[in-house]
């Protein structure tokens, strides 16, 4: 994850960005179930009264109040509240309150002054015992009625001639009032919280109804409120969730976008020996699925794995808050998540470590059947290509299909889990609201919290079963990123001499392969000059190729050098060296585009006149002007619409338009008729005279007229001259020559015949 982390770092902005969004997205998820709860307990049960401490509150009952208070805790709750009377406020002020409490025009009351939460819950604290004597001297209940009869029986009262018993009980010497009060308390002591509470509530709804107050408007007020407030977090949290979708799905495209740039522009600079290292197919799935791997990822981890961790930490402060008997619930819930994900894990990890194998392995059949099919059809091997290419299919089939039903396997057992929890915690919380411990509400909020607890590990557990695959992804493209090049260039890197005519000097070179036991070439030693035609021969496998390709540094030489115009290459930038190499492969490459554009690949500021003129020389004219769109007609990718001829053609007129210093023909005239042979080579000769020509060939008629001749045997030079030279005196040429030739061009006769072909 690391890595994938790192690669993202571009957008570090989004995902500060992103990071901020979840936090406000979180807070107006987790805010919703407090919501529902105080709708259910503070909205249903409670008639909207939120506090202990009534907004408002008689004179009368004020005084009352005061009986079961102390001097110190009377003061607090006085300073709390101020009269409201018309001497002491304006009339419009009086006009007002009379207009919310009614009963205020017939006697006095009191109107709690504007305090902080916290205040308001301490006055709450100290006014609910209080009132729970309140309602327990004023109730209608059985018990209450009991009560107060058997008090004032015991005062030698008779309490069906007592009208107000608060009046009997302000008469009454404080040490006795202090003796009922304390065992009034200790008869108490068994109330919960919670009941305290609602017999709290229970009292000021009463005293709002003797206020005047509408408590059924009072009660729908606050629902509507709560229920807006409700409305507008779950807008918010939507709004916010889809700029979280947003601003995570163009990061991740900017992270693939950048990985694809990075991976290319590296593969570009790599060398031959580094593309054999990790195989065309391999690349083209680094470079596609391995990408969408991660990018993939990159979404899941900005859009869920930075959720999870604020998202469950949240639920579990809020679960704490709510009530803190059953968080063990939550304990139970997490453990089995955990080792269901340990199981899980220890049995796809391995699974998911050999995807992107797979992947390559059937990459890699597709493409070779691809490329080819005509060898697969001339040699009748269909069926055995189709099998080969159905057992890498199956393979990954396999693979996946077990790691999707271990994925189809995990969420029916979390939903199980999430399940069985809820049903457990309905359990619990039915007992604890039975014994007046726990509240509907707060056992709505709980389930709420501990699904979103849950939620969060099973996001967590989603992306650990894929992070596996985007890991073995990103390790491969690290690879990529990692893999220095073989060839660079040197920090104080030379320009090419201005001068210079592009004189190729081989001092003493040996290379060898990488990995390899022993040298393709030894000892190369020669000189190709400006104006003169170099060439190559020998057996298959003798070094040909590889010389040349030495000389563009598509490899670097083992031991010795390579100079041009005295300057060693590997001192030169890549760039600049390859600006003065005209190269021709053995194997004709061309692009997707048309004609003229392939031909503009190494000049793009060539004119018509120019690529023309190279047209010309290459003996391409003919069949390009007999198309209907000339210069301008397509070539399909890899010039599959064009014959072989045909591209060797175009490729060899590429490079002459190119105008380089050099030119290196890899075997490039191979796929030409003797006859075209012939005449791109006399049309090359005048328009080449000035520049260096190496040329490789396996026809002795296509380098006859060379000025200097190199024979190649099995990695070293055994001869070097001009053709008579070395049919006189050199033996491996001798017998090449007389493989190919007939004895009257053995006997010079080559040039009258080429000349007469020619005519």
């Amino acid at each position: 994850m690391v890595k994938i982390i790192k690669f993202a770092k571009e957008s570090w902005l989004a995902i500060v960005a992103i990071l901020a969004l979840l936090v406000i997205q979180a807070n107006c998820e987790l805010a919703l179930p407090q919501y529902t709860s105080d709708i259910v307990d503070v909205g249903i049960q409670s008639g909207g009264i939120e506090t202990a401490a009534p907004e408002a509150v008689r004179a009368s009952t004020l005084e009352h109040m005061k009986l079961f208070l102390t001097d110190e805790e009377a003061a607090r709750m006085e300073a709390d509240y101020k009269l409201v009377s018309k001497d002491s406020m304006t009339e419009n002020d009086y006009s007002a309150y009379v207009k919310k409490y009614p009963a205020a025009a017939a006697e006095d009351i009191y109107v709690r002054n504007h305090l902080s939460q916290e205040e308001l819950e301490e006055l709450g604290t100290l006014m609910t015992p209080a009132e729970m004597m309140m309602l327990l001297f004023s109730s209608d209940g059985a018990e209450a009625v009991q009560m107060r009869d058997a008090m004032l029986s015991g005062m030698g009262m008779d309490p069906a001639a007592v009208d107000n018993i608060f009046e009997v009980l302000m008469m009454l010497p404080q040490e006795a009032m202090d003796q009922m009060k304390a065992g009034i308390q200790e008869e108490m002591q068994g109330v919960s919280d919670t009941m305290a509470k609602q017999m709290a509530v229970s009292f000021v709804k009463s005293e709002y109804i003797a206020l005047g107050v509408d408590v059924d408007h009072y009660q729908m007020n606050y629902l509507g409120k709560t229920g807006v407030k409700m409305l507008g977090l779950a807008l918010l949290g939507m709004v916010v969730s889809v700029l979280v979708g947003l601003l995570a799905a163009r990061a991740a495209a900017r992270t693939g976008r950048d990985l694809r740039n990075r991976v290319f522009h590296k593969v570009i600079g790599f060398s031959n020996g580094e593309m054999d290292k990790f195989s065309t197919a391999s690349l083209i799935t680094r470079s596609t699925n391995d990408i969408q791997q991660i990018q993939m990822v990159t979404v899941m981890l900005l859009r869920m794995v930075a959720y999870a961790p604020i998202i469950g930490i949240g639920g579990i402060i809020k679960v704490l808050q709510t009530n803190t008997s059953m968080t063990w619930i939550i304990a139970v819930a997490v453990g089995t998540i955990f080792c269901l994900v340990m199981v899980l894990m220890a049995v796809a990890m391995p699974k998911f470590k050999m995807m992107q194998k797979l992947v390559d392995r059937l990459n890699l059949v597709a493409r070779e059947i691809l490329t080819g099919i005509p060898v697969i059809r001339a040699f009748s091997r269909e069926k055995h290509e189709e099998e080969r290419f159905d057992a890498a299919n199956k393979d990954l089939m396999k693979t996946q299909l077990f790691t999707n039903r271990a994925m189809s396997f995990m969420m029916p057992a979390m939903m199980l889990i999430m399940n069985g929890i809820t049903v457990l915690i309905v359990w619990v919380g039915a007992h604890g609201i039975d014994l007046g411990n726990l509240q509907v509400g707060d056992m709505m909020a709980f389930i709420t919290y501990t699904m979103q607890i849950v939620m969060a590990f099973l996001m967590i557990t989603m992306i650990s079963i894929m992070l596996p695959r985007a890991a073995v992804s990103a390790e491969r493209i690290d690879e990529i990123l990692k893999t220095d090049p073989e060839i660079r260039d040197k920090q104080n890197a030379r320009a090419v001499p201005l001068k210079g005519k592009g004189e190729i000097r081989f001092n003493h070179v040996s290379f060898r392969y990488p990995n390899a036991d022993e040298d393709v070439l030894e000892d190369i030693d020669f000189t190709a000059k400006p104006g003169e035609t170099t060439a190559i021969i020998g057996s298959t496998g003798s070094g040909k190729s590889t010389l040349v390709q030495l000389i563009p540094r598509l490899y670097d030489v083992t031991k010795g050098s390579i100079t041009m115009d005295g300057v060693d290459i590997r001192d030169l930038t890549q760039h600049d060296l390859r600006e003065e190499i005209g190269y021709v492969p053995q194997k004709g490459v061309l692009f997707s585009g048309t004609i003229a554009s392939n031909l503009r690949f190494g000049a793009e500021d060539a004119a018509d006149q120019q690529i023309a003129e190279a047209a010309r020389i290459a003996q391409a004219a003919d069949f390009i002007e007999e198309k209907p769109e000339k210069y301008d007609s397509p070539i399909a990718q890899g010039g599959t619409n064009v014959s072989g001829g045909q591209k060797q053609r175009l490729s060899i007129a590429r490079a002459i338009a190119k105008n380089p210093k050099v030119y290196v023909f890899d075997d490039s005239f191979s796929a030409l008729d003797y006859k075209t042979d012939i005449a791109l080579r006399k049309a090359l000769k005048s328009a080449v005279a000035e520049s260096t020509v190496i040329i490789v060939a396996q026809r002795i008629s296509t380098i006859i007229h060379a000025e200097k001749i190199l024979v190649l045997d099995e990695g070293r030079i055994v001869g070097m001259g001009t053709h008579e030279e070395l049919l006189k005196d050199n033996e491996v040429y001798r017998q090449i020559a007389m493989s190919q030739l007939s004895a009257k061009e053995l006997e010079g006769k080559t040039g009258v015949d080429e000349a007469k072909e020619v005519d």
